[in-house]
């Protein structure tokens, strides 16, 4: 999940699994599989790292719920 800006500063949050694309046309715009679009004030760089952030979490999470797996 990353949290996002419209543009007009109203804040909510999308998961980032259902993400397809995203682009800056100059504004970011955000691409989810059924088609819907979302233009937000972030920028690439900060979406794909908050989305690395994510991902990592869970990465870790997973790994350490269960530490006789390891």
């Amino acid at each position: 999940m990353v949290t996002v800006t419209r543009l007009n500063g109203k804040q909510f949050v999308i998961n980032s699994e259902l993400i397809e694309t995203m682009e800056e046309t100059p504004d970011t715009v955000i691409t989810i599989r059924d088609g819907k679009k979302f233009v937000v004030k972030e920028t690439l760089e900060n979406l794909i790292e908050q989305i690395i952030i994510y991902k990592r979490s869970w990465f870790l999470l997973d790994r350490f719920e269960n530490p006789n797996d390891l």
